[in-house]
């Protein structure tokens, strides 16, 4: 395949037909490089990854449930070696553009996938979120993306990070298709629809202005068909509390799932790869303890908030995508800014879409739904009825 953007892993041809005709006939899709396929290798972003595993033995069920609805695979898209970054930087298989803003970054994790999606190489893409790892490359790209409920699809035949916040998510570039691959993946989950839209303050006054300024007209298009939205203050702690749980369990599990590997290989990393991995070896026990804590409160909250229905919506990402000349710092900056924000959906393992709506600075920006956790189809159907009021369906 013709990849002008560079966002198929080099090497690695992981292609496959339809198993059946479905829902999904017609559509080509791609899958981030850690999920498996048959007779294939999984390089997780990094080439030792691939030599020190093997070729797969078993396609992932979630791959299979595509090629059994009628999808075609093209490959294998790039991501951040071991998951383990947001602006999608790779040293060994490079970089991809960013089809949107290409003097930016396309985000991470999942970059590749979003980088073809954007690029128009396949109609949707398979990525993963841990801490923003779809959302975040769909609001940089311009794209619609979810991260669904925690748990509610299978993570058999893909690599871990973090296991108490990977989910498998998804790309398109319009809202039908991203609820057509729901349609196949998704579980029934519960009825009824989603009611009452909650602007969190916290979230929007975390955003640069220029990016809440640019989403409050999609905000107020929705509550003149949805009603006036009710502005509140979710995490009473601060986003930044927030951010250093999820810091501080995301390491704690990082290490203890691939801190083995990374003892045994000493494989070379990328920018800020290897710190992370430093940092999560040393994390302090405590720390993961008071992350916790802060969790189940956050869950608590969050089940109460959300359990009648009610929708929560805020800029997906605090800035556009960092240009690709940033310094290190100001990506630090970045990435301590988003997660907080990404953290609401994580640390409570609920359901969010991101909505391509406006532009800054010539960048896109995203607006995203949340709904309670099992609440999957229903915030899908709510962001069709959504891009139609945004005219997007046109």
């Amino acid at each position: 395949m013709h990849d002008p953007v560079g966002a198929f892993v080099p090497g690695i041809t992981a292609e496959a037909e339809p198993l059946s005709a479905g829902v999904l006939s017609g559509l080509d899709f791609a899958i981030k490089d850690l999920f498996d396929v048959a007779g294939v290798a999984t390089s997780y972003g990094h080439p030792e990854w691939a030599r020190t595993h093997g070729l797969a033995m078993a396609t992932a069920p979630v791959v299979l449930a595509l090629l059994q609805a009628g999808a075609r695979l093209r490959g294998k898209t790039k991501t951040v070696e071991l998951a383990y970054g947001l602006t999608g930087e790779n040293a060994w298989h490079g970089t991809p553009t960013n089809p949107a803003a290409p003097d930016r970054f396309p985000g991470g994790s999942s970059c590749g996938s979003a980088a073809a999606v954007a690029a128009g190489l396949v109609d949707f893409a398979l990525g993963s979120d841990t801490g923003g790892s779809v959302r975040i490359p769909a609001s940089y790209c311009g794209l619609f993306g979810i991260r669904p409920s925690y748990g509610v699809l299978s993570l058999a035949g893909a690599c871990g990070l973090a296991p108490s916040f990977d989910t498998v998510g998804w790309f398109a570039r319009d809202a039908a298709t991203l609820e057509r691959v729901g349609q196949v993946l998704l579980p029934g989950g519960a009825t009824g629809g989603l009611s009452t839209l909650l602007k969190v303050e916290d979230a929007w006054m975390n955003a640069e202005p220029a990016v809440a300024t640019a989403l409050i007209p999609a905000l107020e298009k929705l509550e003149s068909a949805c009603g006036r939205a009710l502005t509140i203050t979710l995490v009473p702690e601060g986003l930044e509390h927030l951010y250093h749980a999820f810091r501080c369990l995301q390491a704690q599990e990082a290490w203890a799932t691939l801190g083995r590997w990374v003892e045994a290989v000493k494989p070379e990393f990328g920018p800020g790869v290897q710190q992370r991995f430093d940092a999560a070896k040393v994390q302090p026990i405590a720390a993961a303890l008071h992350g916790r804590e802060l969790r189940k409160l956050h869950q608590a909250r969050m089940a109460s908030l959300l359990g009648g229905g009610n929708v929560l919506v805020y800029p997906t990402s605090p800035c556009a995508a960092p240009k690709l000349d940033a310094s290190a710092d100001e990506l630090q900056r970045v990435r301590d800014g988003t997660l907080g924000v990404t953290a609401i959906t994580g640390m409570a393992g609920l359901c969010e879409v991101t909505i391509p709506v406006t532009r800054v600075g010539g960048a896109p920006v995203g607006l995203s739904l949340v709904a309670a956790h099992g609440r999957d189809r229903a915030l899908l159907a709510l962001t069709c009825r959504a891009a139609h009021i945004f005219g997007m369906d046109e």
